[in-house]
Parts: structure tokens; C-alpha cells; sequence
């Protein structure tokens, strides 16, 4: 019997299905969550995951949805009232996609998830270009947080946070993913929640960006494919 399990913090998006793929590789048996947060793009997301879950035969697919981060608003993804920007990927300053504290939240819930199923691991698909934004990106976020689940859980609990593309850029990513045969015909990263992918958020521009500098083909569909490679 296996005794190697892990949860994957299971978005919908290529990051975290490449980290399926990763945690796949290395023996671990799926645990797959996906949380619902009153995002926009909940039902895309959900679809997608539900689809990987399938593809890689995770032992278990857990849904759990709440909308405490949407009625906390102040970010584009859960307040429909505040535009998806368009895409800068040279800026280094907090986009209003940002949602506050949200890889806080996820990880918890993780790690109960984690726990309640002794698991041994937790992987997030966070990566350098996330952190350049986001502050609950950042390596150092993460070490911390280990530290709270060190503390925060049993004795015999022994649960590692792995973030294996915390150094890696979106396009370290993508070219893994290919390697690993990832389904990204089956992912979602757009911002906004209408197929196809608009092509122009920060979300599409670093995908498509990844894809055009490996000289592959993204498999989704967009609205349009502007050019972003340098």
C-alpha cells in the first residue's frame, strides 16, 4: 500500500496541474481540492479540476465552497464591480487581482484536508512571477507558513507545504508541463469567466507569453493571441 498521499491545491490552472503531474511523478497518491471563493471564474475553474481529477485518478476530488473572500471584496476576481485590468507584465506593483490573504485560506484549509487524510504533503503551484505580485506568493510566506503547521497540527502529523515552482518561471512551468504531458487543453487561467480566453489580462499574458517562447501552441482558445514574447 502506498503510504505516500498528498493534497493539491487543485485551481483549474496550469500551475496547479502541472503540480499534479510533479506530485503524480514522485509516488504521491492525489488528493485533489478545489474551493470555490466566489471568484468569477468559479465555474470554469471547477469544471477544469474536475476534469484533471479525473484524467490523473486522484483518490479523492473535495469541493468546498464559501464566500467569505468575495463578501470581503477589494480584488477584480471577486468583486464584479471593479474591472479586470489589463495586462502589465513588467509592473512590480499589487494588481487589483490580488485577493487578499486568499493562499492563507487555501493552505488552511489544505492542511485540515491534509490531515484529516494523513497526508503527507500539500503542493500549491505558486511560482516567482505569482510573488513579483502577489505577497502570499513569496518563499518566505511559505516557510512561515510551515512553521504554523508545525505547530498547528498533531505530533504525528508531518505535513510539508511544497511549492516546486517557487523559483520557476511561468515558462519553467509550461515546459515541465509538456515533458509531463499535462492536459492544459483542460485548465483555466483567464481572469475573466467567459470562454474563449481573452488574451489580455495578466493571467493570459504570462501563459500565452510561456507557450510563444517554448514555440508552442497554448491548446485553449482566446479572443485574440496577442504577441508577448520580447
Amino acid at each position: 500500500m502506498n503510504n505516500k498521499r498528498a493534497v493539491i491545491l487543485a485551481s483549474g490552472g496550469m500551475d496547479s496541474a502541472t503540480a499534479t503531474a510533479i506530485a503524480q511523478e514522485a509516488g504521491y497518491e492525489l488528493y485533489m481540492l478545489h474551493t470555490s471563493y466566489g471568484q468569477q471564474t468559479e465555474t470554469k475553474e471547477y469544471e477544469c479540476a474536475k476534469t484533471q481529477a479525473k484524467i490523473f485518478d486522484a483518490v479523492d476530488f473535495l469541493h468546498l465552497t464559501s464566500d467569505h473572500l468575495s463578501k470581503v471584496g477589494s480584488s477584480s476576481l471577486t468583486d464584479d464591480e471593479i474591472d479586470v485590468e489589463e495586462a502589465d507584465i513588467e509592473t512590480d506593483e499589487i494588481p487589483n487581482s490580488y485577493v487578499p490573504f486568499r493562499n492563507g485560506n487555501l493552505l488552511s484549509m489544505s492542511i485540515s484536508y491534509a490531515e484529516a487524510n494523513e497526508c503527507n504533503a500539500v503542493f500549491i503551484g505558486a511560482h516567482s512571477e505569482d510573488f513579483s505580485g502577489y505577497p502570499d506568493c513569496r518563499p518566505e510566506f511559505f516557510n512561515a507558513f510551515q512553521q504554523v503547521v508545525n505547530i498547528g497540527t498533531k505530533p504525528e502529523s508531518k505535513i510539508n507545504i511544497e511549492a516546486p515552482f517557487v523559483e520557476w518561471s511561468k515558462t519553467d512551468i509550461a515546459k515541465r508541463g509538456l515533458q509531463l504531458e499535462v492536459p492544459y487543453e483542460h485548465t483555466w487561467s483567464c481572469y475573466r469567466d467567459e470562454a474563449p480566453a481573452c488574451g489580455t489580462c495578466d493571467a493570459c499574458a504570462f501563459r500565452l507569453q510561456a507557450f510563444q517562447r517554448l514555440e508552442r501552441r497554448d491548446p485553449i482558445k482566446y479572443v485574440e493571441r496577442p504577441e508577448y514574447i520580447e
